[in-house]
C-alpha cells in the first residue's frame, strides 16, 4: 500500500492495555477521545467481534472543509478485532457504497503500559475519490492529538 494512503502515529500510555482497550470498544469512548470534534454522540453495545457496528452522530463542521455537510450519521462497521490487541473499523452512511476508508488502533504491553498506534488507511477508497482532494480526511496530527486525549482518559497518576 502506498505510504501517502495511510497515516500512523504512536504513544505509550500508562495504562494495561485491557484499560485502554475498554474504552476503543466503547461508542462513547470514541466520542470522548476524539479529536477532530466531529464525533457528537454515540449510540449502541460496547464491539466485542468483527462484524459489530454502532452509530455516531457527526457533525462535519467541525473541520469547515466540505460546505453544508453539516450534521450526519455513519454506521461504525468493526472490520478487525483482537481483545486487548487491535480494533480497525470503517464506516457507512451518507456516501454510498461506503468509502471503505480505515480506522484502527494496534495496542503492545510495553514497560511503562502500553503502547498505542493509532492509523488512519485510506488506500482502499473507490477511484472517484481518488485526486478530488478529499482524503485524507483528519491530518495526522489529528491521530496525535486523539493519543493525548486517550491517554489523559485512561492513565491514573
Amino acid at each position: 500500500m502506498p505510504e501517502d494512503e495511510r497515516f500512523e502515529a504512536a504513544r505509550t500510555i500508562a495504562a494495561p492495555p485491557a484499560a485502554v482497550f475498554a474504552v476503543l470498544t466503547d461508542p462513547q469512548g470514541h466520542v470522548r477521545i476524539d479529536s477532530s470534534g466531529m464525533l457528537q454522540s454515540a449510540e449502541g453495545a460496547r464491539v466485542t467481534a468483527t462484524g459489530d457496528t454502532f452509530v455516531v452522530h457527526m457533525d462535519r463542521e467541525a473541520l469547515g472543509d466540505i460546505a453544508d455537510m453539516g450534521r450526519y450519521d455513519v454506521q461504525v462497521i468493526i472490520t478487525a478485532f483482537e481483545p486487548d490487541a487491535l480494533v480497525e473499523w470503517t464506516i457507512s452512511g451518507t456516501v454510498q457504497p461506503p468509502i471503505e476508508h480505515r480506522y484502527g488502533y494496534r495496542l503492545a504491553s510495553a514497560d511503562s503500559g502500553t503502547l498505542v498506534t493509532s492509523y488512519y488507511d485510506w488506500s482502499r477508497i473507490d477511484e472517484r475519490f481518488r485526486g478530488k482532494g478529499v482524503f485524507p480526511v483528519i491530518p495526522e496530527a489529528a491521530l496525535k492529538a486523539t493519543l493525548g486525549i486517550l491517554a489523559r482518559t485512561v492513565e491514573t497518576h
